[in-house]
């Protein structure tokens, strides 16, 4: 008897991290000490010397029940964006920059191509975040999952200037909120969508004219990540007040969050196009408005508030870092909160 009789295939996680080099290098900073593959991931802070009182921003997540749909259609090199951009856009929201990224791979067995996809996904969030790549860990759990399944999280590390944290307290009567457009469904409320649509690979593949694709690679579409549209507003001189990621909860949950006490959120739903992902998901569902929009994003990945001088500014910065925006609402002094109108 021996480890690999067991279940554990040790060779395999020796080629899993071989074939995850190459995309692991695309993500490197100046920062970076350590090489892939050591017992931890060192990152100097040299560079933050420059700011007054340099504050440590963190978020970590997963991908939730996505991963259902990336095994049934046995696609694996996207679904690490949605890890890195759940995590990284928490802490964009912050007004922090994202650092470092580390990943976690649990899986039934290692296959070490299929890592190595997934791990291209989590190196091309990371770029598209600014952030390295600098560690992870893959762990082979024999007897506890299925063979072909896995579960993947994450958990990165920014930092942002004390002075220019986001935190929503000078939030005023007038301010103008935008919002940036989702890809789709991102991540969040896939337990609701597999009881909606049949989850296999023949629904999956299945062509809608609405959508202008399948099914599958619509809801495979990965989450934005919004860092770079956010910097670009700082680095136009435009102050965000305040910032909310709209993942799982929607809009009800989410809005609310960067709101303080005495003021409250009121959104135009007519103001910006809803995908037509989620009118089919409602018509297939028959779910109401309100739990649509208290489940899912609904087309806005990320609503912004600035004042209302500094709309134009705000809009055009985000638009030249490639995110479509919609000035959807303004804020209002009363109960905390958000209205749909």
């Amino acid at each position: 008897m021996d480890y690999k009789n067991a279940g554990v295939d040790i060779e395999a996680g020796y080629r899993s991290v071989e074939l995850m080099k190459e995309h692991i290098k695309k993500t490197m900073r100046p920062e970076v000490l350590t090489n892939i593959g050591g017992f931890s991931g060192a990152f100097s802070m040299e560079a933050v010397k420059k700011m007054e009182k340099p504050t440590l921003v963190s978020g970590t997540d997963g991908v939730g029940t996505k991963l259902k749909l990336a095994f049934l259609l046995d696609r694996h090199d996207t679904i690490g964006i949605d890890c890195v951009a759940m995590c990284v856009n928490d802490i964009a929201c912050a007004g922090g920059e994202p650092l470092f990224f580390l990943d976690y791979i649990a899986c039934g067995k290692n296959y070490p191509e299929k890592i190595a996809a997934i791990v291209s996904g989590v190196a091309e969030g990371c770029a598209q975040a600014g952030a390295a790549l600098i560690g992870g860990e893959t762990a082979e759990h024999p007897g506890l999952m299925p063979e072909e399944e896995y579960d993947l999280a994450g958990f990165a590390v920014g930092v942002v200037d004390e002075k220019d944290l986001i935190t929503g307290a000078d939030v005023k009567d007038g301010d103008a909120i935008l919002g940036i457009a989702s890809s789709g469904v991102h991540s969040n409320g896939f337990s609701l969508v597999r009881k909606v649509f049949p989850m296999e690979k023949e629904a999956l593949e299945t062509y809608y004219e609405e959508l202008g694709s399948t099914l599958g690679e619509t809801l495979l579409t990965p989450t934005r990540i919004y860092v770079k549209a956010l910097r670009s507003v700082k680095e136009a001189g435009v102050r965000v007040k305040a910032c909310s990621h709209i993942t799982g909860g929607g809009f009800y949950e989410n809005v609310p969050r960067m709101l303080p006490e005495g003021m409250r959120a009121v959104i135009r739903r007519d103001s910006y196009p809803v995908p037509a992902i989620f009118d089919l998901l409602a018509k297939k569902g028959e779910i109401d408005e309100h739990m649509m929009y208290n489940t899912y994003n609904m087309g806005i990945g990320m609503a912004v508030v600035v004042d209302l001088a500094d709309v134009q500014t705000a809009k055009q910065a985000m638009e030249a870092a490639g995110e479509t925006v919609y000035e959807i609402g303004r804020i209002e002094a009363g109960e905390k909160g958000v209205v749909l109108c």
